[in-house]
């Protein structure tokens, strides 16, 4: 009988230390197990209406899964390590464990939900019988195997880097997740420095990495290097609600400084000055409190732009270099008062319609794709789900339609508003997406299943 099995691919989970903004419940993760065996059930039935157990199935963590740039561990030092710091150095060393050790704990409960499926007798589908082989859900289950790999993305890059120094960090991410990745080896970032994993995805006609290196502020042409957007990450959007708590905490109201958190889950992320300038609207601020808030944030752009780092990677303005681009965006944002902040997000509606990239124009042109020896790409990063149809494969045993997929995210977004009524309006809830892509007569021959669900934000 042929061994058959599904995989599962998800991505950009961003699960944190809890020191920054919302990220996904731990009940997702229930839904997640749940909605794995539903689909390990359907795909058992084959072409024909016949019943038959798959005895496998493998889940790709495609990136971004544990966040460790979203943490403020980064900043209890002004002048201590960094992601752009010597990754042998002991302080290096020492604060990626920490931050490693936080995420783990903090998501103690989430993780055991997913790392339950892998363990013996952690999924079970109903056996065949009968004369036509229908299940039997009043019998034992038979188990079946569940294999969970890590490819990394770019706020998890960390667990890529070579040699001894992250070995410990990668033992620890691979006991609490489960993983069957080597902790002893970099983890990937791309399927072909992983054997295993590049073997499960061409299995299934399937090409995927998180699609990082088609975003110059997040990809430094190396996967165990530091980008760009690690400095913005940490050094604005983590800095800015430790700074103003810092400075004012005792003047502004505690629900302000905590909604301040949530910078980072702003979408469109360039309305982020149209979000701060809603939180001082909402909570009441005084414009002398106001203006204290838009100072600090004047002061960290010129900090952030001060930065050695950054220096290093740009020199005299030129206007298509992506560094002399990010600081004539932090100059506009700094000279912009917080008052024409909710007209530049009305504008931002009007030019951009609020639609997320597409790496669809990426997808066609892999190589995997151009060759016909796959029929699907998937990407993450974006955060935005998606479904693009790209050609129609022939002659290459396949046959049928070719697309890309992104995989989404898990985490809290908060989205600006449409409405011409309101210029600073956003509205919050929980996204969700997952991906399956079956094999052979599986799901009677369908090739692949995706699910995208939103969760709206409670009042607490």
């Amino acid at each position: 009988m042929t061994r058959t099995f599904m995989i599962v691919i998800i991505s950009d989970l961003h699960l944190t230390d809890g020191t920054t903004g919302q990220t996904i419940k731990e009940n997702a993760f229930r839904i997640f197990s749940r909605r794995v065996r539903d689909m390990a059930i359907a795909a058992s039935w084959r072409k024909g209406g016949r019943y038959q157990p798959i005895e496998r199935i493998d889940i790709l963590l495609l990136g971004d899964i544990l966040d460790v740039l979203r943490s403020t561990a980064w900043l209890e030092q002004d002048h201590g390590p960094r992601p752009w710091s010597d990754p042998d150095d002991l302080p290096f060393i020492g604060k990626l464990n920490d931050i490693t050790t936080a995420i783990l704990a903090h998501n103690e409960s989430a993780l055991t939900c997913l790392r339950n499926l892998a363990e013996p007798g952690g999924l079970l589908l109903p056996p065949p019988g009968g004369a036509n082989g229908d299940p039997r859900p009043s019998e034992p289950g038979l188990p079946v195997e569940v294999g969970i790999h890590y490819m990394v993305g770019n706020h998890d890059w960390f667990y890529s880097i070579p040699g001894r120094s992250c070995q410990l960090h990668r033992r620890k991410v691979a006991a609490a997740l489960a993983l069957e990745n080597d902790p002893e080896q970099p983890f990937p970032h791309e399927p072909e420095e992983s054997a295993r994993i590049d073997g499960i995805l061409r299995a299934h006609g399937v090409r995927a990495c998180h699609g990082d290196i088609y975003d110059p502020f997040n990809f430094s042409g190396s996967r165990d290097q530091p980008s760009l957007g690690d400095a913005i990450v940490i050094e604005l959007l983590n800095r800015f609600p430790f700074e103003v708590r810092n400075r004012m905490g005792s003047l502004l109201p505690r629900t302000f400084i905590e909604s301040l958190r949530e910078l980072d889950n702003v979408r469109p992320l360039a309305a982020a000055s149209v979000w701060v300038d809603a939180l001082l609207h909402v909570h009441g601020v005084s414009a002398m409190q106001a203006g204290k808030v838009k100072d600090t944030w004047n002061s960290l752009v010129d900090d952030f732009l001060g930065l050695d780092f950054i220096r290093e990677r740009g020199s005299v303005f030129n206007p298509f270099e992506r560094v002399d681009r990010l600081e004539y965006a932090l100059r506009f944002t700094r000279d912009v008062p917080l008052g024409l902040s909710g007209a530049l997000g009305a504008w931002w509606n009007r030019v951009t319609g609020d639609t997320a990239e597409s790496y669809f124009a990426h997808a066609a042109r892999e190589k995997a794709i151009e060759d016909l020896e796959a029929r699907f790409v998937v990407y993450g990063h974006t955060h935005h789900h998606e479904i693009v149809p790209l050609d129609v494969a022939s002659g290459n045993g396949r046959g049928g339609a070719q697309a890309y997929f992104n995989a989404g995210t898990w985490r809290r977004v908060h989205r600006l508003a449409r409405s011409s009524r309101s210029s600073r309006t956003f509205v919050a809830y929980d996204v969700m997406t997952y991906l399956a892509f079956f094999k052979d007569d599986e799901r009677k021959g369908r090739p692949f299943a995706c699910w995208s669900g939103a969760l709206g934000e409670g009042p607490d």
